[in-house]
């Protein structure tokens, strides 16, 4: 499938999530680009690095940037723009695997697709709580700075 398809059908995803997250109309329109973008560059990393985990950890870095700069425009919360964008991300599917091999007895396969799942997942938390970091550090310099030129 193409990119542009991978594009529109994460999008149209998306705003079913923000629907599911009661995100406000005004703010459908960048919470589904952040998902889309996300999920466009998941796939077009996973294609180029064949890791699922260091595409997770790209697409899931630049949602938080997404995040952040969405929330700055819009001043809203950023867990608007992130949480509905992060979820096309989700390696759900791994999870089924995971479990399945489990009930079906294969636990050396149930090992195999448990660790990468948990392993993108954690790229995932990374990616997101890196930008987040960044930009409260950022917030705290920036304020600080602030108050030392008002004295």
């Amino acid at each position: 499938m193409s990119l542009y398809l991978h594009f529109i059908y994460s999008f149209l995803a998306t705003i079913g999530f923000c629907i599911f997250f009661n995100v406000q109309k005004k703010d459908l329109l960048y919470a589904s680009l952040t998902g889309s973008i996300g999920w466009t560059l998941y796939i077009y990393m996973n294609n180029i690095t064949n890791s699922a985990s260091l595409s997770s950890f790209i697409a899931a870095t630049v949602i938080g940037l997404l995040g952040e700069m969405f929330a700055r425009v819009n001043r809203k919360p950023v867990t608007v723009f992130i949480i509905p964008g992060i979820v096309p991300l989700v390696p759900g599917y791994g999870m089924y695997l995971t479990m399945l091999d489990i009930i079906n007895n294969d636990f050396y396969s149930a090992a195999k697709t448990g660790s990468d799942t948990i392993f993108i997942a954690g790229s995932i938390a990374i990616g997101v709580v890196l930008v987040s970091s960044t930009a409260k550090m950022f917030k705290r310099r920036n304020k600080k700075n602030s108050s030392n030129a008002t004295h």
